[in-house]
């Protein structure tokens, strides 16, 4: 039962990040109503391709991420599309961790000690980089202290925002961003590549992989309804990028300052793991050194945040649709092929009829290409 509550905590952990904060922000610009649509089609397409990169992961004999299984299954060709993928989307993430974080952090700290947006953005770089650098596992994903903070903060901010909802805030819409929720959606769902750490976690008892993958999507998307729900309705469309800056006008910022320690810490804490990610896919699977490869898993964020890519909605949606379509295709077709050459039998089976198969494959395709038109 221990290791049931971890790897589920584990997965809820690293499922819930900085996704949440744009969330409802992409909702106000297209409409509460219609987002939930995306949700129930998302949510539904997300807890498929959990599984069915679970089953892959099942299947094969080692714990492998998405480039390892590839390479299995497909050669050492193919293994660098997944690398590829993998590390923007990475990068995408760790940069949208620098802006998000270090704006809560100034929004908590400015009041007091002053100093412009960049200092704070010097920091929150500064400990992440140096943490990533020590290669320090302290701050934890599967931490359920974390994640009971998450909900009980998430309760708090919901209880107070209750008197200050307006149901007409609920009810616009504006057909022509409907494509904006697409890739924030997919970004904030996503918990792939966590998924063989929840497998090792379970050990031997890989029958409760399944219940664990549908419960831990589920309950992050429940979390997102609600979040999106009382800030929408209380911010309309002043609804902010960040969401929670948005609710300060309203709650005023004593409210908020717990709302902001959560956001930092939970930024923080998933800016240092996305870090030591791409800190061992450089040093681990192509062989740089490891202080190359930490300078390029600290830096190059930050180089791309001072050549002015600061837009996070638009870095969270590029890297749910582009990066995130690219690896759901690729688990298909891995899936497809370790199904027949896998080396062990899974707990679990995931059979979906052709059609079906090529249809999301197609819609991840069709989500790249806009996506990238839109750039």
């Amino acid at each position: 039962m221990k290791q049931y509550f971890l790897a589920l905590a584990t997965f809820c952990g690293t499922i819930i990040g900085v996704g949440i904060f744009g969330l409802p922000y992409a909702a106000a610009q297209f409409g509460f109503l219609p987002t939930l649509f995306y949700f129930a089609v998302l949510v539904c397409l997300t807890i498929t391709i959990h599984l069915i990169f679970g089953e892959i992961c099942l299947r094969t004999a080692g714990n492998h991420r998405l480039p390892g299984l590839t390479e299995i299954y497909f050669g050492k060709k193919m293994k660098f599309l997944p690398v590829i993928s993998n590390s923007i989307g990475l990068f995408g993430a760790s940069l949208a961790y620098i802006i998000i974080g270090s704006g809560f952090l100034a929004d908590l700290l400015m009041p007091i000690f002053g100093a412009n947006q960049l200092a704070y953005v010097l920091v929150f770089f500064g400990l992440g980089a140096f943490i990533v650098f020590l290669g320090s596992q302290a701050i934890s994903r599967s931490d359920l202290i974390n994640l009971s903070l998450f909900f009980a903060i998430l309760i708090f901010l919901l209880i107070k925002s209750l008197p200050h909802i307006q149901l007409n805030n609920l009810i616009t819409y504006q057909l022509s961003n409907f494509f904006l929720p697409y890739g924030v959606i997919l970004f904030a769902l996503s918990g792939m590549s966590i998924i063989p750490e929840v497998k090792e976690i379970l050990g031997a008892k890989t029958s409760s992989l399944k219940k664990i993958i549908i419960t831990g999507t589920l309950l992050p998307a429940a979390a997102y309804l609600i979040f999106i729900f009382f800030v929408l309705g209380v911010c309309g469309r002043e609804t902010t990028p960040d969401a929670l800056t948005g609710l300060k006008s309203v709650l005023g910022e004593k409210i908020l300052i717990a709302g902001f320690i959560f956001g930092i810490l939970a930024t923080f804490t998933s800016y240092i793991n996305v870090g030591l990610t791409i800190k061992k896919i450089f040093w681990y699977d192509l062989k740089f050194s490891h202080f190359s490869a930490w300078v390029l898993a600290t830096f190059v964020p930050l180089l791309l945040y001072f050549i002015g890519l600061k837009d996070f909605i638009l870095i969270i949606s590029f890297t749910g649709a582009v990066t995130m379509g690219v690896d759901g295709i690729l688990v298909f077709l891995v899936h497809r092929k370790a199904k027949k050459t896998g080396q062990l039998k899974p707990a679990y089976q995931i059979n979906l009829p052709k059609i079906v198969t090529y249809l999301i494959i197609a819609m991840f395709l069709a989500g790249v290409v806009v996506e990238l038109i839109k750039i």
